[in-house]
């Protein structure tokens, strides 16, 4: 067993090309013995992004802070917001970004272990 606070959880900016303001912790994982998943928290501060992306696995999200959108293959801007869950399915072409320009935006992402 492990439990673990997210504020103990280090944070780390999102380099990949696109991020803008986005950065991620991961408090469970493979390196903790999960089995199957792993769990990390990307927060985007105002105005910011991840990048427009896509790759061969799902991943669950469940939004925790603030509101934005989940922009879609055609482009669509989705609006998601805090206890909205969202899945987002392998080679789905995707993109978070938050909402507001004031407050941040917060999500967990559930992926296969592998990909963390």
């Amino acid at each position: 067993m492990k439990i673990i606070s997210l504020n103990d959880t280090p944070k780390n900016k999102v380099n990949m090309t696109g991020a803008v303001g986005a950065s991620k912790q991961v408090p469970l994982s493979k390196n903790d013995g999960a089995p199957v998943y792993s769990y990390r928290v990307f927060t985007m501060e105002p105005g910011g992004n991840t990048p427009y992306h896509q790759h061969n696995y799902e991943h669950m999200n469940y939004v925790i802070e603030g509101d934005g959108f989940l922009v879609n293959e055609e482009g669509e801007q989705l609006r998601i917001k805090k206890g909205d869950f969202a899945l987002v399915l392998p080679n789905e072409k995707h993109q978070y970004r938050n909402g507001s320009d004031v407050n941040q935006f917060v999500m967990i992402c559930g992926v296969p272990k592998e990909f963390e």
